[in-house]
């Protein structure tokens, strides 16, 4: 059964704006959520969600199979980020202004969600892009080794160094408080 999502992608393939444009709406706060967790800014953000949308549309052609357009979308996602945090020398502190923009949630326990993701940036990148995918977004390590380009073996091996990388942060930071 083929869903309203995918007639709108193999309409968008086959030159729709309109049914590109709904597409990029579905998916909006997901793509952004993504670029968020990479460049820890708004503007940023919004940058690479202009650019990666950009590039989609220019090449939505070549997406050979519609029920792969999310996966596709994030791919081109993860390499905006990626270019936009080369050009700014890769490192993007943890400021007050992006802990002010953070979403409101009723959270108890915000402090430990805070060294979370001030953990998970000090990542290498793949290890982060791992994490990020498998954790925030349920994505299995067949579909992570689809978005990333790399074998299965690879994205678990690099989920176990940077669950083992974080586990040592987190150790480090007891150490700091109990010591």
């Amino acid at each position: 059964m083929e869903t309203e999502s995918h007639r709108l992608v193999k309409k968008a393939i086959k030159g729709n704006k309109s049914a590109f444009e709904k597409l990029i709406q579905q998916n909006y706060e997901r793509i952004y959520r993504t670029a968020y967790l990479y460049v820890h800014n708004e503007e940023d953000a919004l940058d690479v969600v202009q650019e990666a949308t950009y590039q989609a549309f220019t090449s939505i052609h070549s997406l050979k199979k519609p029920e792969y357009f999310t996966t596709w979308l994030t791919r081109i996602v993860i390499r905006c980020s990626g270019h936009l945090l080369k050009r700014k020398g890769n490192i993007v502190p943890l400021s007050d202004e992006i802990l002010s923009n953070l979403p409101d949630q009723v959270n108890s326990n915000i402090e430990e969600s805070l060294q979370l993701l001030n953990a998970i940036q000090h990542l290498r990148q793949n290890y982060r892009t791992v994490i990020i995918l498998f954790y925030y977004y349920d994505y299995s390590i067949k579909t992570i080794s689809s978005v990333m380009e790399i074998p299965e073996s690879t994205v678990k091996t690099y989920l176990s160094r940077g669950k083992a990388e974080l586990k040592k942060s987190y150790r480090s930071e007891e150490d700091k408080c109990h010591g």
